[in-house]
């Protein structure tokens, strides 16, 4: 029986549809060392057939030659060296990777043992350049019919994209590792660029650029790959926009990525696995904080084995960000440390500065106080003497237990704290100094209590401390109590003394407790009967009792009342030993109950209220307002008794003044009755100056009352936050009388100013509505005249028609005199058309290309016959044709306004009018020897409603050129006039010109 024998042509064997199958058919094999199909072994045929039927990148190589089959996916592999490769020697096409592959193609071919290698790194030409690629590949043999090796068949698949992702991701991770732990700038630079250097495949060099303090120049911090100092890495880079070298930086710094080719030659740099020529370059911001300005420049090579592709450029900008964040991060850290040694550093200023200026400051308080006090005792005064006397000496003492506290507190930050602790009588000498504040507590209507348990042993205590914790506690209890009381008990708790300061008074919110004793807090808008006071007195408590091996506490419920505890240990071990009844070195410090008291008794003149004063003298002549003149109402408002008595003093010989102890007092007098100006203080219980400034600004009532605030915090800050509130002024203590009195005169006058002023605006605003309602009512009536007037000059028309001839001869004169008078109601009627549409914006202008020269003649014929009949000639000096792109008929009414305007004014003498071009410019000159017009009317002739002389003797509405003005500059152009009375006009116009034509 005979068997069937398989067709042996490519058609027949090969008969897929895909690119290869066609290729390998028509392929000329019988030219190639494999022979024509017919004669190819059978196994061939097979692996051949097999090959391209797969999906997956195969090629087989035939005989000694390595002839090439391949599929259409392997097609891809080998990019433009397809489809030449096809049936050709394997060696040829892949020459650049044969060193590579040749090992794994003999050793298939010759031991018959196949190969798996994984990213088998390979350098391919086959896009136009020496290309890093990657494949995992597999080499086995390929055998023919007699079961000998005749061929070598591998598969491979190119994995470079996750090789490249793997490894970009690998030098990304490494950059934030090398950063992790540093803390400066400059060292950071280096670990980045130690980074880098590890990474010579994705970065072949690198320069890293940070800004200047200045931000005008560029600074190198490193280089990797790179010689620093050459054509493409200069130490500094000047950020000139002139400059060749700063332009690809500045674009990085503007937020572009550029990109610099072809510096192969300039820079003879090697990179890349085959070492090639680098010559491209990224410049790259290094983006600052937020919307900071860019850190600096990062400048890196591209690799001359792989395309700058998406992936590229998508790592680029990641590695740019790592870069960036890195360097904000370690800035960030420098400038936490700068400003830590910073305020480290201030602080020890501050405390050098406390420590010094309340040395200097005790000596003149004590020359004022001394002699105040021997005044007091020993001259005789008037009552009116002593209260200022009294005043000054009050206020003197203040600052002087201010400034010891302060110099208290300087001794204590520096260690040199001068104590004295001796056994003392603890119950006894609590109670004399509570004894003091007896009567200052009870004047205010609050009970107080004092229970001192008699100790066993005298208690080891610095007095004058001691003194100071007692009278900060009672005073601060006093502060913040309205109504109920004040208990001080003292007791023995085992080994401990306790001393606790209760009250009834407003209390503590809970979240403010934590923050008690810190140095110059204070608790926001607590109730108390003062504002002032510096945040200082139970931060100094806190110390003197830690001194003491003790320590305060503090309970309190907001609205109930607080408790404050004092504990300090009994005998001395405790104690540093050289302290016990030791010596005093310093001066002292402590200034008894007095300053408390003092200013207890100032807090307790006069309740949280409203009162009224009249003059306390009589006014100067100079001071006194006008016999007619209301004398204005001033709101003072202050929590300080002795201010608002001064300023009192002050003001009311001038102005009706009305006192306030309180913002909230003040306010509800102010809506009650408005006053003339309100002088407040910022810092007040209940309600502060900034409280009372917005109460005031909320109603319209009070809304434009002018409001000065006094306050003791000096600088530009705290004046620009006060006016940025709303204030009108801001007056700095301490002032003097005199400043204070201006202050408010000015005040007064402003606001009298700005009243006339609102009114003055509001006349305005009612003429401008006036104004708009004239030129709606010009836009109407021009339209609706316009018609019964077209319908008059019909009328004419067919009366002119039906009249016979000798009728039409006695008849056509007065027809005539009509008919010029129609036009003359037209033009009217076209000039308050052209005004409306200025006016509201509405003018449309026709552009074409026109010729200006012909325009213009057209426009002086048309009206030289008109102006004859006023015995005025004109004459026209025009040239070549001047074309621009104008609306012809702006244009001719522009020379219809000015050829008027002189026939007008001329005085029947000629009138010249020249078209010429100049400097690229169309210029229209109209010249009259008239008039003439007076430097101060050529101010405003371009006005509307506006003529070159006032009055009656010239007619028309002053509105031809101001028109002229609108189309001019509507145009791009503008007009002038040059002119001196008796001396004639000339009008020029300036046009944009598009071409000069010759005719």
């Amino acid at each position: 029986m005979s068997q069937d024998v398989p067709p042996q042509t490519p058609e027949a064997l090969f008969t897929g549809g895909s690119q290869m199958h066609a290729l390998v058919r028509s392929h000329d094999w019988a030219a190639s060392p494999v022979g024509p199909v017919a004669s190819w072994p059978t196994s061939l045929k097979m692996l051949v057939k097999t090959l391209l039927g797969s999906r997956y990148p195969m090629i087989l190589t035939w005989g000694p030659e390595l002839t090439q089959f391949y599929n259409d996916a392997y097609s891809l592999v080998i990019g433009d060296k397809h489809p030449a490769a096809l049936g050709t020697d394997i060696r040829g096409t892949l020459a650049e990777a044969w060193e590579s592959l040749e090992p794994l193609v003999r050793e298939a071919m010759t031991t018959g043992v196949a190969s798996w290698v994984p990213a088998l790194q390979l350098l391919l030409k086959r896009s136009g350049y020496r290309e890093e690629s990657y494949f995992d590949v597999s080499h086995a043999p390929a055998y023919d019919d007699t079961g000998a090796i005749g061929g070598m068949l591998a598969v491979c698949a190119e994995v470079t994209p996750q090789v490249l992702s793997e490894r970009r991701t690998r030098l990304l991770r490494d950059l934030s590792a090398q950063t992790a732990d540093t803390r400066s700038v400059a060292k950071t630079c280096g670990e980045l660029l130690t980074a880098l250097a590890g990474h010579p495949l994705d970065v072949p060099c690198a320069l890293l650029y940070l800004r200047g303090e200045d931000g005008r120049s560029l600074t190198l911090c490193g280089a990797v790959g790179i010689e620093r100092g050459g054509p493409l890495s200069p130490e500094t880079v000047l950020l000139d926009a002139g400059s060749r070298m700063a332009a690809p930086f500045l674009r990085a710094l503007a937020g572009e990525r550029v990109r610099r080719d072809g510096l192969e030659a300039l820079l003879s740099l090697k990179g890349g696995p085959f070492g090639d020529a680098v010559g491209t370059f990224l410049f790259q911001p290094l983006a600052g904080s937020g919307t900071a300005a860019p850190l600096g420049v990062l400048v890196t090579a591209l690799s001359p084995n792989r395309a700058f592709d998406e992936g590229h450029a998508s790592f680029s900008e990641l590695l740019s960000a790592q870069v960036a964040a890195s360097l904000r991060n370690a800035r960030a850290y420098e400038e936490e440390r700068q400003r830590a040694e910073a305020l480290a550093e201030l602080d020890r200023a501050k405390t050098a500065f406390f420590h010094n200026i309340s040395h200097e400051f005790r000596t003149p308080l004590t020359l004022m106080l001394g002699p105040l006090e021997d005044v007091l005792a020993q001259v005789p005064v008037t009552e009116a003497e002593r209260k200022d006397l009294e005043l000054v000496h009050r206020n003197a003492g203040r600052l002087l237990r201010l400034v010891n506290t302060l110099l208290d507190f300087s001794r204590l930050e520096a260690g040199r704290i001068d104590s004295c602790f001796e056994p003392t009588g603890l119950a006894a000498f609590t109670r004399d100094l509570t004894g003091h504040f007896r009567s200052a507590i009870e004047r205010t209507g609050l009970s107080f209590s004092v229970e001192c348990a008699e100790l066993p042993e005298p208690v080891y205590v610095d007095r004058q401390m001691w003194e100071k914790v007692v009278f900060n506690l009672l005073s601060n209890a006093l502060k913040f109590t309205f109504e109920g009381g004040i208990i001080v008990r003292q007791e023995r708790r085992g080994r401990d003394v306790l001393l606790r300061v209760s009250d009834t008074g407003t209390g503590i919110p809970q979240e403010e407790l934590p923050h008690l004793f810190e140095r110059f807090h204070r608790v926001r808008n607590a109730r108390s009967r003062t504002h002032e006071g510096t945040g200082i007195g139970l931060a100094l408590v806190r110390e003197l009792v830690v001194l003491h091996g003790g320590d305060v506490t503090v309970e309190s419920e907001e609205g109930r009342g607080t408790t404050f505890t004092v504990r300090i240990p009994r005998g001395h071990a405790h104690l540093p030993a050289d302290r016990i009844q030791a010596a005093r070195q310093q001066e002292s410090t402590a200034l008894g109950a007095s300053p408390f008291l003092q200013e207890a008794a100032r807090w307790s003149d006069a309740p949280p209220g409203l009162r009224a004063l009249a003059p306390v003298r009589a006014l100067t002549e100079e001071e006194a307002p006008g016999a007619d003149a209301p004398r204005a109402r001033v709101l003072v408002v202050d929590d300080n008794a002795d201010m608002r008595e001064y300023v009192e003093r002050v003001l009311s010989p001038s102005f009706d003044v009305v006192l306030a102890t309180d913002g909230q007092a003040a306010l509800a007098a102010a809506r009650a009755n408005p006053p003339d100006l309100v002088l407040t203080d910022v810092m007040m219980p209940r309600l502060g100056g900034f409280g009372l400034l917005r109460g005031l600004r909320e109603r319209p009532s009070t809304r434009a009352v002018p409001v000065v605030m006094l306050s003791a915090r000096a600088g530009e800050e705290a004046a620009v936050e006060g006016l940025e509130a709303g204030a009108d002024d801001y007056l700095v203590k301490p002032f003097s009388a005199r400043e204070l009195v201006a202050r408010v005169r000015s005040m007064l006058e402003l606001s009298r100013s700005r009243r006339e002023a609102l009114r003055q605006e509001m006349l305005a605003q009612s003429l401008r509505e006036s104004v708009q309602a004239r030129d709606d009512f010009l836009a109407v009536a021009s339209h609706e005249l316009k018609t019964p007037l077209a319908a008059f000059r019909l009328h004419l028309e067919r009366l002119e028609r039906s009249l016979g001839e000798d009728a039409l001869g006695r008849a056509r004169s007065p027809l005539e005199s009509a008919g010029r008078q129609v036009q003359r109601l037209h033009a009217l009627m076209e000039t308050l058309l052209d005004v409306s549409q200025l006016t509201t914006g509405r003018l449309a202008l026709e552009l074409n290309d026109v010729d200006l020269t012909a325009v213009v003649g057209t426009a002086v014929a048309r009206l030289r016959e008109e102006v004859a009949r006023m015995g005025v000639t004109v004459t026209l000096d025009a040239g070549l044709p001047l074309v621009g792109r104008y609306d012809k008929l702006r244009i001719a009414q522009v020379v219809t306004h000015l050829l008027t305007n002189a026939a007008k004014y001329g005085q029947g003498r000629p009138i010249s009018v020249r078209v010429a071009a100049e400097d690229g410019t169309a210029r229209l000159t109209v010249r009259d020897e008239g008039i003439g017009i007076s430097e101060a009317d050529r101010a405003r002739i371009f006005e509307r409603f506006e003529r070159a002389v006032p009055g009656r003797n010239y007619g028309g509405l002053g509105l031809g050129l101001w028109i002229a003005r609108q189309v001019v500059e509507a145009h791009g152009g503008r007009i002038t006039v040059d002119s001196k009375p008796g001396l004639g006009s000339t009008f020029v116009v300036e046009l944009p010109l598009e071409g000069l034509e010759a005719a």
